[in-house]
């Protein structure tokens, strides 16, 4: 399981746009939870480590805690 700390920059309905604070990449993350976040809320994303090649890049998070 990996991890990424992030900022939230957009809510979709089934997805979020966060920025990785590590890296200042922007990630798109999907998740049925998207819903429960908020543009600038902090979180610690748990995924597989799988992120697609597309830009932005893609990953699917197993969960998602608001820090």
């Amino acid at each position: 399981m990996t991890t990424m700390h992030a900022v939230v920059r957009q809510v979709g309905c089934d997805h979020l746009l966060v920025c990785n604070c590590e890296t200042n990449q922007e990630v798109i993350v999907y998740t049925d939870r998207a819903c429960c976040f908020r543009p600038c809320d902090h979180v610690c994303i748990c995924f597989n480590g799988a992120m697609t090649m597309s830009i932005p890049p893609q990953i699917t998070a197993e969960s998602i805690k608001k820090m």
